[in-house]
This record gives structure tokens, C-alpha cells and sequence, in this order.
């Protein structure tokens, strides 16, 4: 994972480490990421492909005005993924009907 994991003034950074699935790829994550940040910490730019022209879409905002992370957490469509934390277990999948198999990255 690319992370930090000791701050300069903080010192050594405790994590504890949490288990999920992406578009049937197992990744880890650190309790109290949020799902976008767990994962492009991973690697995982691409969390959707649009509908209109599948083209990929991943973070842009990160603060929830954009719409542009949402995928399919726990069977639950259009969750924004830059503000819902990532749990230990979670099941998310990528949404769009262009939607091509295998491909998380631009």
C-alpha cells in the first residue's frame, strides 16, 4: 500500500489494518479511511465508468459535491466513496453500464 505511515511531528502512525473487495479483487485498508482513500492507497484510481461514454471516473472532489466516486457498497448503488468509511468485510463493486471487467486503473 502507498501510505504514510510516520509523521515527522506525530511520530509512528498505529493502524490498524481492515479487509475488503473490490470488483472481486481482495485489497487491505486502514480502519477509519474512507473508501476512495483506502482505495488509491491500493492503486485503484477507477471507481466507475460513466454511462453515457464509459469513460473511467474516480476522485475528483473527495469532499461529496461531485458524484463522481459513487459505486455499489453492500449491494447499496450511488454511495459516494470519498465520504463513507471503509469497514473491515465491505463488498464494493464499480457502476456503470460500460462498466469494462478488470480494469482499475487510467
Amino acid at each position: 500500500m502507498k501510505r504514510i505511515s510516520e509523521h515527522p511531528v506525530l511520530g509512528p502512525l498505529e493502524e490498524e489494518e481492515i479487509g475488503f473487495e473490490f470488483d472481486g479483487q481482495s485489497y487491505r485498508g486502514i480502519k477509519g479511511d474512507s473508501i476512495a482513500a483506502a482505495l488509491l492507497a491500493n492503486g485503484v484510481r477507477t471507481l466507475r465508468y460513466s454511462n453515457r461514454d464509459g469513460e473511467p471516473r474516480g476522485i475528483y472532489c473527495g469532499i461529496g459535491h461531485c458524484y463522481e466516486c459513487r459505486m455499489t457498497v453492500n449491494g447499496v448503488q450511488s454511495v459516494r466513496a470519498c465520504i463513507t468509511q471503509a469497514c473491515d468485510g465491505d463488498v464494493l463493486e464499480s457502476q456503470g453500464e460500460n462498466r469494462r471487467e478488470g480494469s482499475n486503473d487510467f
